[in-house]
């Protein structure tokens, strides 16, 4: 009782892990940097707005997003619950689904999972009001499949989310995947002149290989962890060996280049 206990833990624990890998990795999205340059110290004053109040919509907005994704990942999570099936069944699962996403994003073969493409609408800045387009923002941010998807981690967050056979976890661990989203607009807190908001854009630029190493670290370390839990050490490894030159050897591609875009300010 007390290893399935544990192994089903270990689930919920890979799930959240995932999910705040994937969501710090789709800050590099086009529009997560878009977001970067979009609300702003400098873009909220020069549109008669507070900052402040914007991002706190805007995060909002996110964890609702993430709500919204969980709450359609809960059915499937119950119905994983309902299956009963053996936590060394599930991490099993797990584990062949972190090889899947891992390839995508290696591009092996020419791989890749679907990728959605879609930008947020930015006319919204002259349309409405503030609360109105920083929760809209946010909201899509934060639902992960709405805006454009850089990593197939999304995808196995979702996946793991459901294996952990909880319905609170799944919802938890998504709704998580929201709020770290949403947060990622802090980045630009201090964004006050144009200058700023361009070197900001430029580190972003250059930390860009080590986020995409870093989410393909997390796939390989879910694979080598699940699949040692399911089968045995020996896997693990061999597919940690596996990860690491895969990491280190090839620089991952991301499912869509990013755009390093930053948005003009429009006048109040």
């Amino acid at each position: 009782m007390r290893n399935i206990r544990a192994m089903s833990t270990l689930l919920l624990v890979l799930a959240a892990t995932v999910a705040v890998a994937a969501a710090a990795r789709s800050t590099w999205s086009p529009c997560g940097l878009s977001m970067l340059s979009t609300i702003t110290p400098l873009g909220e004053q020069a549109r008669g707005n507070r900052y402040a109040t914007s991002v706190a919509w805007f995060v909002t907005g996110a964890v609702l997003g993430g709500a919204t994704l969980g709450l359609l990942v809960v059915p499937l999570a119950a119905g994983v619950g309902a299956l009963d099936l053996p936590a060394e069944t599930r991490l099993g699962v797990a584990a062949v689904l972190a090889a899947v996403t891992l390839a995508s994003d290696l591009a092996l073969g020419g791989f890749r999972l679907p990728a959605h493409t879609r930008q947020v609408n930015e006319t919204w800045l002259d349309q409405f009001r503030s609360w109105v387009y920083a929760g809209g923002f946010g909201w899509q941010i934060g639902v992960g499949l709405a805006t454009y998807v850089t990593t197939s981690a999304v995808y196995l967050m979702i996946a793991l989310a459901a294996l952990t056979a909880s319905p609170w976890a799944a919802l938890a661990v998504v709704t998580g995947f929201g709020l770290v989203r949403g947060l990622a607009i802090l980045l630009g807190v201090r964004l006050t002149t144009p200058e700023r908001m361009v070197a900001l854009h430029r580190r972003l630029e250059h930390a860009l290989p080590a986020a995409q190493r870093g989410i393909v670290a997390t796939q390989a370390a879910v694979l080598a962890v699940a699949a040692g839990a399911a089968v045995g050490p020996v896997p693990a490894v061999a597919l940690a060996l596996a990860g690491a030159v895969a990491v280190v050897a090839r620089r991952p591609r991301p499912a869509v280049p990013p755009q390093a875009r930053v948005a003009p300010v429009r006048p109040a």
